[in-house]
Formats: C-alpha cells, structure tokens, sequence
C-alpha cells in the first residue's frame, strides 16, 4: 500500500519469490514523489543492486560542496557522494513487472479478505495502522523550477530557520533545474519559498506541499496490527535532522524482508536499528522550543556527532564537530 521509496523497493525485492500487488492512491499520469530527490551514492548503489539496478543511471547531480547560510555564519559542507537522483524513474523500475493498482485506495477489509499480508508504506498518512498518540510533523512546500540563464546556486544550498525550526533547500537538477522548498514549524516555509522564488525567479514546472512525519520509530507504534504492518515512514524513519527518509526507509525494508512472518522480531530489529533517532529528535526540539543548553545536552550532541560521523558514508558529507557546534548554538 502506498508505491513510494519503500513501497516501490519493497515490490523489486519481493516480486520473484512471492506473488505482490501494489496499490496507489495517485493515479498512473500523477504519481510523483515527494521530496528534494536528494540521497547519497554507496547506499543507493546497494539498494539498487538488490533489484538488478545500477543506481549510476538515475544520477543527476554529484554534490561537491553544501552551502549553508546561517546569517552571520556562512560554511561550506565537503560532500561525499550526496546527490540528486531520478526518484520516480528508479521507484517504477523497480517495480516493474508488479501489478500495480493506480488510483485506488481500497478498505482494509477488503484487503484482508485478499490477501495474507498488507504492507503500509503510505508514508505520512498511515492509512492501514492505528492513528498515532503522539505524532509530530512539520508541514513542507517545494517547487520544481526551470531557470532560463544562469541558477542561484552551482551545488546544494541550505538556509535553517532561527531555533532550526526548519530549513529552506536548494537541490540542484543538473544544469537548468533545480528543486526548492522548506518545511518549517513555524509554518514560515511557503513565504520563505516565495522571496526565493521572487529573488531569482525562473519557471515553476511542479508545486508539491505535504506534512513529513518526524516522530520517531519509538513514538509510533504499533509497527502491525492485524495482517498490517508498517514499513517506512509509516513507522517512523525519517532522520529528524536533515528531514532525510530516503536511505532509511528502504534499510527498514530490508529489515522487514529478512523477518517476513516475525513481526515481533521485526519490531525489535527496527527499535534497535534506529534507537537513535529518538535522541536526535530530542535535541531538534529542544532547539526548535529554545529550550536547548550546550552545557545541559552536550552528551546527546556528542553521541549525534559520533552517530553521524561514524556514518559519513551514509550520510554523503563530511562530519565536522566544528559544524555541529554552529548548528547547536545558532
């Protein structure tokens, strides 16, 4: 339920050993995914390999260096395989072959008279699992634009919010394109978006707007109920820092396929997988509620900066605890 990133993989990994259809609320001509198409090249390659994939070919732009503007403190970020990719194109082709219901959002009882097992990756909207008791999501406003002349930016751009209640974007499409938008807590993004738009101008080809979840794995249980079970953004994983879904969701994939008919043990594999983000949300909303001290929290953002640095590869860029220091006290 739901063909995005883990809906999509989920099909390419699933379709030669089990018999797997898949639903899509947006129609065939509609369906798009939602996001700065931003990810990072070494995992991407793996995922796209379990497929029969080459990730290589989707590839639009190799980042070198990210801009971060925070006012008075402007630096740059050393990229390390962060890129900008065709996310749509590697979802279809990952899914091809799979019979594919466009359009269509079917009652769960429905569903399970059909079938033995539902996957939600409906992402934010959770539509097969029991609502949450404590969510929390900043809602986000992107565009897709085409610049006639010259781009504002020759690589990737981010400007945070005051208290990092959110950050504008400014993801490269190769030459001519580029995605740019912002979540925001303060609900600040659409106007942000817009004195950027206005500022430098071009053609605006696509508008998308939708809450991301992120609440954390650990706030959004139950992972299955009944024939259900969550995988994805659904349940959670989303990495609260940068926003980033991506290369989470699909790793939560992997971990639901290894444990087909364990849920239990599918549960604990994800809470152990991602037990820090629950950390990482903490310091976030600490920082977005300005309730957050160096002195009082300085464990958390070490053992964050230890977390990401240990996992540079990943996160395609160059961990400095310099940077993370400017963000912890801007």
């Amino acid at each position: 339920m739901g063909i995005g990133v883990a809906g999509g993989y989920l099909l390419g990994r699933l379709k030669n050993e089990h018999e797997v259809v898949g639903f899509e609320r947006s129609t065939q001509e509609n369906h798009d995914s939602i996001c700065a198409w931003g990810t990072t090249r070494g995992p991407m390659q793996e995922f796209a390999k379990k497929c029969n994939l080459d990730f290589n070919d989707y590839v639009i732009h190799d980042g070198k260096n990210m801009y971060i503007d925070m006012n008075s403190d402007r630096f740059n970020i050393k990229l390390m395989g962060l890129c900008t990719y065709d996310k749509i194109g590697l979802i279809k082709d990952m899914s091809k072959g799979c019979k594919i219901n466009y359009g269509i959002t079917p009652k769960l009882t429905d569903l399970e008279s059909e079938f033995d097992l539902i996957i939600d990756a409906t992402g934010f909207y959770r539509m097969y699992l029991p609502r949450l008791s404590q969510d929390f999501h900043l809602p986000t406003y992107q565009y897709k634009i085409e610049y006639e002349d010259k781009v504002p930016f020759d690589d990737f751009y981010l400007k945070p919010f005051s208290s990092i209640s959110g950050y504008f974007w400014y993801f490269p499409l190769g030459e001519k394109h580029a995605h740019i938008g912002a979540g925001d807590k303060n609900r600040k993004h659409v106007e942000v978006t817009d004195a950027f738009f206005k500022k430098y101008g071009g053609k605006i080809l696509k508008t998308v707007g939708r809450p991301i979840r992120l609440a954390t794995p650990d706030m959004c249980e139950p992972f299955y109920h009944g024939k259900v079970v969550g995988v994805g953004e659904s349940i959670g994983t989303v990495y609260p820092l940068l926003g980033e879904g991506i290369i989470p969701s699909m790793t939560c994939a992997d971990i639901f396929i290894e444990n087909i008919g364990n849920n239990e043990r599918y549960r604990q594999q994800v809470l152990e997988k991602f037990a820090i983000y629950s950390k990482v949300l903490a310091f976030v909303r600490n920082k977005m509620d300005s309730k957050f001290s160096t002195i009082k929290h300085f464990a958390d953002l070490i053992a964050i900066y230890r977390y990401m640095k240990k996992n540079e590869r990943r996160f395609g860029m160059e961990i400095k605890m310099t940077d993370m220091m400017k963000v912890a006290k801007a």
